[in-house]
């Protein structure tokens, strides 16, 4: 026969159980991170996401994941945020400045003896803000990262800039939202295909800031060079858009190189490339390297990069301002902001 004094026990062991079982249940409910398409209530490439609206959704990942970290480093001249984001493992964001000093103390920048075995991989979205595919698909990218490639963060840090140009992004986006057709139209004579000046390919000083790594004239170049330099990544990407016709862009870059360069970095920007062209290979998509695109101009988003240290290099995806939702191009083939978006999330991914 149970005593009262058992049974009060037994009681409380119960309690105790079903507790933890709902805590438990409760921290695994919060760890189910919702995708861009079911945080924003539409499909990435059915629409231009608005500069706040990505940064919410970056917002939310890094305070429902325990492996991503948003950080604010700066604000543009119409005061709209500019953020990184890193994403890791828990364990690699619980140690991420000593991570981070273990790398400067390994370029001799600062005084340590620490060897760092983490790879570090910025990846850096519409420096140009009409070339807006890159921001959508770095939405994309994070949630790929956290959910189906979590294991390839064990030895990375990865660090995402989503928009480095978000006053030009939004002059885009603005006005193709104001002379758009419901559907769309692929017609490359729409109005929504022929973008008035000054573009949203500047920021609101109308400067290129991918001509402003070096010189760090405007304010988004500055906060930006300051987190970068703190930092020195080992792999740099800058995500662009061309022209509507032709094929997807990546590394190696065009010759000559400059004589700094490294036959290392040389070969490492083959060895990346060729891992792209398996993903391209496979799924059909047609790219080129070498033709165009080289790393001589100091103050580009891969030339700044490379003469730092880094490999350093660009993406180019078809499309630009004149693109928009979709766009049929000279070769008769429609070519849509999903696809585009889809094309930089692979390679982002296929450079972690």
């Amino acid at each position: 026969m149970l005593t009262f004094e058992n049974q009060t026990y037994r009681y409380m062991k119960i309690k105790l159980f079903f507790i933890l079982a709902f805590l438990s249940f409760g921290t695994t409910f919060s760890q189910t991170i919702l995708s861009p398409a079911e945080f924003l209530g539409y499909e990435i490439g059915s629409r231009f996401t608005r500069h706040h609206k990505v940064v919410d959704y970056f917002k939310y990942v890094s305070s429902t994941a325990s492996n991503v970290k948003l950080e604010k480093y700066g604000e543009t001249n119409e005061h709209r945020s500019l953020c990184v984001s890193y994403i890791s493992s828990k364990e690699n964001i619980d140690n991420l400045d000593a991570i981070r000093k273990d790398n400067l103390s390994q370029t001799g920048i600062i005084k340590g003896s620490a060897v760092n075995n983490k790879a570090i991989v910025w990846l850096s979205y519409n420096v140009h803000g009409n070339e807006a595919s890159s921001t959508e698909a770095a939405m994309l990218t994070l949630y790929e990262l956290i959910t189906n490639k979590k294991d390839w963060l064990e030895n990375t840090i990865v660090i995402m800039d989503p928009c480095i140009n978000p006053d030009g992004r939004d002059r885009y986006v603005n006005w193709f939202n104001q002379v758009k057709s419901t559907p769309y139209t692929v017609d490359q004579n729409a109005n929504e295909h022929v973008e008035p000046w000054p573009s949203g390919r500047p920021n609101h000083y109308l400067f290129d800031l991918n001509r402003d790594w070096a010189w760090a004239t405007q304010v988004e170049s500055s906060q930006r060079i300051a987190i970068y330099n703190k930092w020195l990544p080992h792999i740099h990407v800058d995500f662009h858009e061309q022209g509507i016709n032709n094929p997807y862009y990546f590394a190696p870059a065009a010759e000559p190189f400059h004589e700094v360069i490294s036959d290392w970095q040389r070969d490492f920007q083959t060895q990346i490339g060729k891992n792209h062209a398996k993903y391209f290979d496979k799924a059909g998509w047609l790219y080129f390297t070498r033709e165009s695109f080289d790393l001589l101009y100091p103050s580009y988003g891969d030339t700044y990069p490379t003469y730092m240290g880094a490999i350093g290099m660009t993406y180019e995806q078809a499309g630009h301002g004149r693109a928009g939702l979709g766009i049929q191009t000279n070769e008769g083939e429609v070519l849509t902001l999903k696809d585009r978006a889809i094309h930089h999330m692979t390679t982002g991914l296929s450079t972690v």
